[in-house]
């Protein structure tokens, strides 16, 4: 049995901020954020990316948001950027139902 009834959201931070550039839109994170928790009655939310110095304002926009931030370092290949963080994601989503703390959970991410 669970400890409490709550719902989680666990995002690819990297590739839902890409999908949507390449669909020619900008997400509001703070209104984002308000939609899926009244749709969903999400507790907590979750947003995997890697980590980059010079965007330390837009992490502390995204947490003032509400969103839990969990860094990857960084890798700079050529000019691309990879912060490969879906083992964390997938970790975090596995140890956080074996501890009990969420028992619903949705993922966000992209195929593209």
């Amino acid at each position: 049995m669970f400890l409490n009834s709550k719902i989680n959201i666990y995002i690819d931070g990297a590739n839902l901020h890409k999908s949507a550039k390449e669909l020619g839109f900008r997400i509001d994170y703070r209104r984002f954020r308000i939609w899926l928790s009244q749709k969903y009655n999400v507790e907590s939310f979750y947003l995997f990316m890697g980590y980059i110095e010079q965007n330390a304002k837009t992490y502390e926009y995204l947490m003032g948001c509400g969103f839990n931030i969990i860094f990857k370092k960084t890798l700079f290949i050529g000019h691309d950027t990879k912060g490969n963080c879906d083992a964390e994601l997938v970790l975090k989503i596995v140890s956080d139902f074996y501890e009990k703390l969420y028992n619903k959970c949705y993922l966000l991410f992209s195929n593209r």
